[in-house]
């Protein structure tokens, strides 16, 4: 089982975002896409001879064909051990848990996260280090600038391990330890969460559906919620993971999660539903008949942290992405508590759990987590949603009334434009910029403009400076119009509008979102004369 040196040549546009590399199953497929990529981290991250990596994705299309080419690489580059999700399987919040457990010197995860899967659709690859985090700039951009002057990669010429099979294998001298893909992260929940109150509320007239939408939240909801929790066995629908999702959009949010979202606004409705997205890291809270922004929950998972046993003794801080309403802030005023405003990406978050700054921490597009690992993540969520209704003895729409009540409510939307030709998605926030001044002090939605700028951000920990994050339109309320272009996908360009307008009178809580913002919306519109530039009279999706 010699190792070959596979000459090759570099391959343009291999540049890693925030969420690692990713494009179409077909430019994976082509030959040396992949190694060179691989070959490019193996050479970037230090001195990886003797350590452990852990290695699992999705289970998206080429998962266990990409697998198989990267456990030949790593014993081809020195690696001692790969621990590796039976079936190729490892969620994103489950890889960073056996990252941090296993003490390895990092991992790689195979995931497009929400994006579609296929033959014909996306795939990706990202290198999270060994706090269970993604890499950060200084590494991404040692690999991109790598894979710039890459003349060879290095792997075993041998047989493919059995993915399904669990044990110890022998690779090259590697070892290849294929390990259950769920026990280790439900071992964590166990050990953060009440289980026994949450078994008592499940066992009581409650009722809940859990959308795993194809994806590989499937087997860990499965185990967690019907076979430690004991929901009722068909609690977890579309629960087997497929390599194309069954042909769906693994996006917990009300337009891809129809189908939850549907049987929660039914006659007959559960009391509890939840979703969550292709690599698990995401999540979507539903009540009967009631929808929780995702900014909406981090502001009440930090105002209830002390109901889980975890959290009983206080949480140090709460971080927010940019564009996240500010509902968590009055929270860590009342609590007081440190509050950080981020730029969108977990690794900003990573670095201040890392310096004890915070606990928990969310973004707006569906993300929350805490400390327990270094990724946002779904199933924690919804557990923790579990656990404060098992303790409070309350509705979903209870808890956020009395949460409004007590903090005022930030409504809050986004509106994502999907697909856009890029050009005129990149004249839609220049558009905004070149308004700035005009701006400045006049009033825009009967409110007055106090600022407008590009966020940047300098993080506190490792200094770093992160620029052109956002374009923000910031009012003397408190109200902010956010315009962003979205990195996540792999053709064209999403547009995304964030709006949001505080309000403390109580009689105004139960007006719809969307009709509360109606003024902002329009303006938002007005400004970056986005509808004539893209030809879109609507969004795609709206959360």
């Amino acid at each position: 089982m010699p190792i070959k040196s596979i000459s090759t040549q570099p391959i343009q546009g291999q540049r890693p975002g925030t969420s690692g590399l990713r494009a179409k199953v077909k430019t994976f497929q082509q030959p040396h896409y992949l190694e060179n990529f691989v070959q490019a981290v193996f050479d970037s991250i230090g001195d990886i001879h003797g350590q452990t990596l852990v290695l699992g994705g999705d289970g998206r299309f080429y998962n266990r064909e990409a697998i198989q080419i990267i456990l030949k690489m790593a014993a081809a580059n020195g690696f001692a051990k790969v621990l590796v999700g039976q079936a190729g399987i490892l969620s994103t919040p489950a890889a960073s848990c056996v990252i941090r457990k296993y003490k390895a010197f990092g991992g790689l995860i195979l995931s497009a996260s929400h994006n579609p899967a296929g033959p014909n659709e996306d795939f990706g690859i990202k290198y999270n280090i060994g706090n269970g985090g993604p890499a950060p700039e200084g590494v991404t951009e040692a690999i991109y600038a790598r894979t710039l002057n890459i003349t060879a990669y290095q792997i075993a010429d041998c047989a493919d391990i059995n993915l399904d099979k669990l044990g110890t294998f022998e690779m090259q001298g590697m070892q290849v330890e294929v390990i259950d893909a769920v026990a280790d992260y439900a071992e964590l929940m166990q050990s953060i969460f009440d289980f026994d109150a949450i078994r008592e509320l499940l066992a009581q007239d409650f009722s809940l559906t859990f959308d795993a939408m194809h994806a590989v939240t499937g087997p860990y909801a499965k185990m967690i919620l019907e076979d430690m929790l004991g929901a009722p066995q068909g609690t977890v629908m579309n629960g087997e993971p497929k390599d194309d999702f069954n042909g769906g959009h693994p996006d917990p949010n009300l337009t891809y999660a129809h189908e939850l979202v549907d049987i929660l606004y039914a006659d007959d409705a559960p009391d509890f539903g939840a979703a969550s997205d292709g690599d698990g890291d995401r999540n979507m809270i539903l009540g009967n008949h009631f929808f929780v922004t995702p900014s909406d929950s981090l502001a009440v998972m930090a105002a209830n942290a002390t109901l889980v046993p975890a959290y009983k003794n206080g949480i140090a801080g709460v971080a927010r992405s940019m564009p996240t309403s500010g509902a968590v802030d009055r929270v860590a005023e009342a609590l007081g508590i440190d509050c950080f405003e981020t730029p969108t990406g977990w690794k900003f978050f990573g670095n201040l759990m890392d310096a004890g700054k915070v606990t928990l921490c969310g973004e707006e597009s569906f993300g929350t987590g805490s400390n327990h690992v270094r990724e946002k993540d779904g199933l924690w969520a919804v557990l923790f949603w579990l656990n404060i209704l098992a303790v409070r003895q309350e509705s979903v729409e209870g808890v956020l009334a009395d949460h409004w009540a007590k903090y005022g409510r930030n409504f809050y939307s986004r509106h994502d434009y999907e697909g856009v030709d890029s050009a005129a998605a990149t004249q839609v926030l220049q558009n905004v910029r070149d308004q700035f001044d005009n701006l400045q002090g006049k009033t825009l939605a009967g409110r007055v403009v106090k600022l407008c700028d590009d966020f940047a951000y300098t993080d506190p920990i490792d200094g770093s400076v992160s620029t052109n994050q956002g374009v923000r339109i910031l009012f003397e309320d408190g109200s902010r119009i956010i315009f962003r272009l979205s990195g996540t996908g792999t053709s064209g360009a999403t547009i995304r509008i964030y709006l949001e307008s505080y309000e403390a009178d109580t009689s105004k809580h139960g007006l719809d979102a969307q009709l509360a913002l109606a003024d902002m919306i329009e303006a938002a519109n007005t400004v970056s004369k986005l509808p004539e530039l893209t030809g879109r009279n609507k969004p795609t999706v709206i959360t």
